[in-house]
């Protein structure tokens, strides 16, 4: 039975439906939309892997997987597939009006490009780790073997050859995903690493780029070569960086924003009583944690450090208190409402607050930190609700002796500090790619990049890996459980609470769908004359 939390979530999610009887007609306008953060670069190998590199390059690419407005997965540059009776082969036939926005054809060969891209050694994508279930890939990865022996091969010019190393359910989820985006292989040849600069750049999506003028706005306009160009609403969309939610905020009660990705959780019961319908809340398959650095020197190597920082954290408090009953608390990692999952728990949360303060300054003592007190850097990127929530972690700390050092940056500085293992504890989320489990317990695997902490446990690569080659829905859920409780026991970050997408949308824009992965392709929206 869903908690009251989750049913106020659902609730608000289900008041958000629009009524459109005698609704006034459709514009073509550019889409206003203001995102958290600046995307790291226009090239899909070279993100951070952070929501508004998604909500930006989303636009401008397509894979041969797509979403609908529903979040569904449907063909995307892909008209069709299919799939060797072993289940280890997948053959795709591109549709023959895919376009670069150069007018040049996409051709299977820039799928090829893009892997390769992906999975080079020299310089390898923050997602290279889901292309690992692609034969020779992970070795590839680890420059074991050459790029060029990877499973993707170009048949012809419209057809595609993947080959896993075995079967797996979720490959067409996996090709829906950014990183997967294909490369205009015909500029890269002329142009190298240049090619993705604004004033060159070409993609192949419902979008492409314009102009960008950092730290202001990027603008993209629609693709005239897209091949479901008549589709598409809007002429335009410009992106605004806006790492202070509350800015936003008043910025789209003025009428400057149509859509804000983003609002202070605190202003939900006021922007909801004000706003209405165009306050947008929805459960999300996304986890709000803080990434314990684990390499040699840091404190939060220490098991016994980390499991203390753990147990000292009032998750209600933070669910209710700071983020409104928006969320809820968590004890796990892996979100609740996964696809055929029953997450684990935490050891030693359901105890009283009381009990579990007192084993952590038993587990603090043992690990030295008796004579003189822990002292830690908390870093977070800047916004209203990290910094409330870092203070509060901070004051909780606090009461089993730690003293704690906030440290905030710009978010683009701040991921790209935790991807260089340059933190000591980091503010981290993670929104599902894909409905599946492996989805959020993959980034704690060894070697994988958004694996910030640098976690590293034998035990739990191995049950991955047992997973990945388990073909039985149960027992592949099973074992992935067995993961995840090991993780747990390793106390291997430190989790606050489960997510809900945060939007605000408004009236004017049509064919916004609330779903769990929160993603929102400007191509399925449009804006009504008001």
């Amino acid at each position: 039975m869903p908690s009251s939390r989750l049913k106020r979530i659902l609730a608000a999610g289900c008041s958000a439906l629009l009524f459109a009887a005698l609704a006034p007609p459709l514009q073509a306008a550019t889409l206003r939309m203001a995102i958290q953060g600046e995307p790291a670069s226009l090239a899909p190998a070279r993100v951070n892997g952070t929501v508004f590199d998604n909500d930006v390059l989303g636009d401008l690419y397509e894979g041969l997987v797509t979403l609908d407005a529903t979040g569904r997965y449907i063909p995307g540059v892909a008209s069709g597939w299919q799939v060797s009776d072993d289940g280890r082969t997948y053959t795709f036939e591109l549709r023959e009006d895919a376009r670069w926005s150069d007018g040049e054809p996409v051709k299977a060969v820039d799928f090829v490009t893009a892997f390769r891209t992906a999975l080079d050694p020299k310089s390898p994508s923050v997602y290279a780790s889901l292309f690992y279930p692609i034969e020779g890939a992970q070795q590839a990865a680890r420059g074991e073997v050459a790029l060029e022996s990877i499973g993707v091969s170009a048949e012809n010019e419209h057809q595609l050859r993947i080959e896993l190393v075995q079967p797996i359910t979720y490959l067409p989820a996996l090709l829906a995903h950014i990183a997967a985006s294909p490369l205009p292989t015909h500029l890269i040849e002329r142009l190298g690493d240049d090619w993705s600069s604004i004033d060159e750049i070409v993609t192949n999506g419902a979008f492409a780029p314009r102009s960008w003028v950092s730290h202001d706005h990027l603008s993209a306009v629609k693709n005239p070569y897209f091949h479901a160009a008549e589709s598409v609403a809007l002429e335009g969309i410009d992106y605004y960086p806006m790492e202070d939610p509350a800015a936003g905020v008043q910025r789209f009660r003025a009428g400057e924003f149509d859509v804000v990705r983003s609002f202070p959780v605190g202003d939900y019961p006021r922007l909801a009583q004000q706003l209405g319908e165009q306050v947008r809340l929805s459960t999300e398959l996304g986890v709000y944690y803080y990434a314990l650095n684990q390499r040699d020197g840091q404190p939060t190597s220490d098991k016994r450090v980390r499991e203390a920082l753990n147990l000292a954290i009032d998750r209600e408090v933070i669910a209710d208190k700071i983020m409104q009953g928006t969320v809820i608390p968590a004890e796990s990692f892996v979100p609740p409402g996964v696809d055929h999952y029953q997450g684990a728990q935490m050891p030693g949360l359901d105890a009283p607050l009381d009990q579990r303060q007192a084993r952590a300054r038993t587990l603090l003592s043992d690990a030295g930190y008796s004579a003189s007190p822990l002292v830690l850097r908390l870093a977070f990127n800047e916004n209203r609700t990290n910094r409330s929530i870092a203070i509060a972690v901070a004051a909780m700390w606090r009461a089993i002796g730690v003293e704690t050092e906030l440290v905030n940056a710009e978010a683009s500085v701040h991921f790209s500090n935790l991807a260089g293992g340059q933190f000591g504890i980091g503010r981290a989320s993670w929104i599902g790619d894909y409905d599946d489990a492996d989805n959020f317990l993959g980034i704690l695997q060894s070697g994988n990049a958004k694996n910030y902490g640098g976690y590293r446990d034998d035990q739990f690569d191995a049950l991955l890996e047992r997973a990945a080659a388990e073909q039985d829905q149960q027992r592949r859920a099973a074992i992935l459980q067995a993961a995840e409780a090991q993780a747990l026991d390793d106390y291997a970050l430190l989790p606050l609470y489960f997510d809900a997408s945060r939007n605000l949308v408004a009236e004017g824009v049509k064919g916004w769908q609330d779903n769990v992965l929160n993603r929102h392709l400007a191509r399925w929206l449009s804006l009504q004359a008001q």
